[in-house]
């Protein structure tokens, strides 16, 4: 993954596609956008509003019509084709390629490859590809699990035990993602987390030093990547600071231009912060359910108060 777009080179290995002919600018070419193009259209000169900067795919529609064609105007298809800057041509289905289209792809120095899959599965795994490798994407610091089903991160300045209670949530039976450095990309609005590959499964904790949580604990305790639903936001304790002991009132952060639920825990001796950000994963699958345990008592208090001034009335 380039900073800017995803290398064709990368895309080539990452479809095991055939390489029929090297374009010039084979090594340095990008694919920036996360669609596709088939080139039906402009194989009837109509070139308006036609991206060069797509991908092109001839699928099996494409290629009898140009079978249908003589030398002369299929030659003529590619050469205007070619004249843009495109990423690269593939043909699907392996498809037999034409004369004129490898003559041309020589000429003027493009991409011509070749894949085996259809025409419907090429496209679609490569928009799904796309929408992934050039997502938008920002690092957190933070800690990742996935508890319940439900991905959580829990964030707070260094030394305030995020490390600690992410541990002892493992031992209970639910998964690492990421500790430390939490990447975090938009993908269809959602969220999804991963870790850094160099720092994959590692966790750091204070005292004992790395710890590989793979090796130690095994599979079962890790997961490459898992959708943000949460973040527990740890703080040292402050007595001068009103907690919310409700919750009735829905708090969010922004990532990404994603709203993203937050809860802030205080931390001090003797509370058990696994067990409250295991508590916090489930009560916000509840709420998501539409289940709101705040609301559902304040609910009860007003018709207790109403049916008592009802009494006094």
């Amino acid at each position: 993954m380039h900073e800017n777009g995803v290398k064709i080179t990368a895309f080539i290995k990452e479809f095991g596609l055939e390489v029929l002919n090297q374009g010039s600018d084979f090594e340095s070419a990008l694919l920036t956008i996360t669609d596709v193009n088939r080139p039906g259209l402009q194989f009837h000169d109509f070139y308006d509003y036609f991206d060069p900067r797509r991908i092109q795919v001839i699928g099996k529609a494409e290629y009898m019509y140009l079978k249908g064609l003589p030398s002369e105007s299929r030659r003529k298809c590619f050469d205007d084709l070619f004249l843009y800057d495109i990423p690269a041509l593939v043909i699907s289905r392996e498809l037999e390629c034409f004369p004129e289209c490898l003559e041309s792809a020589k000429e003027h120095e493009k991409t011509l490859l070749r894949s085996t899959e259809t025409t419907v599965d090429f496209t679609s795994h490569t928009i799904e590809y796309l929408n992934r490798a050039l997502a938008p994407c920002v690092t957190r610091h933070g800690v990742l699990l996935d508890i319940y089903g439900e991905g959580v991160m829990i964030t707070g300045d260094s030394g305030v035990g995020k490390s600690e209670a992410a541990i002892e949530l493992i031992m209970r039976g639910h998964r690492l993602v990421a500790d430390d450095a939490v990447e975090l990309r938009r993908i269809s609005n959602q969220l999804i987390g991963t870790a850094p590959e160099v720092i994959r499964h590692y966790i750091e904790l204070r005292g004992i030093g790395v710890i590989d949580v793979r090796q130690l604990f095994g599979m079962r305790a890790i997961k490459v990547e898992s959708q943000l639903d949460l973040v527990v936001h740890f703080e040292p304790w402050d007595q001068t600071k009103f907690y919310d002991r409700l919750g009735i009132e829905d708090h969010f952060t922004n990532i990404l231009d994603v709203q993203v639920p937050i809860v802030t825990i205080p931390v001090r001796p003797g509370r058990n912060l696994a067990s409250i950000v295991e508590v916090a994963a489930m009560n916000n699958r509840h709420r998501k359910f539409g289940y709101n345990a705040a609301q559902e008592l304040a609910r009860r208090v007003d018709l207790r108060a109403d049916m008592g001034s009802g009494k006094n009335g």
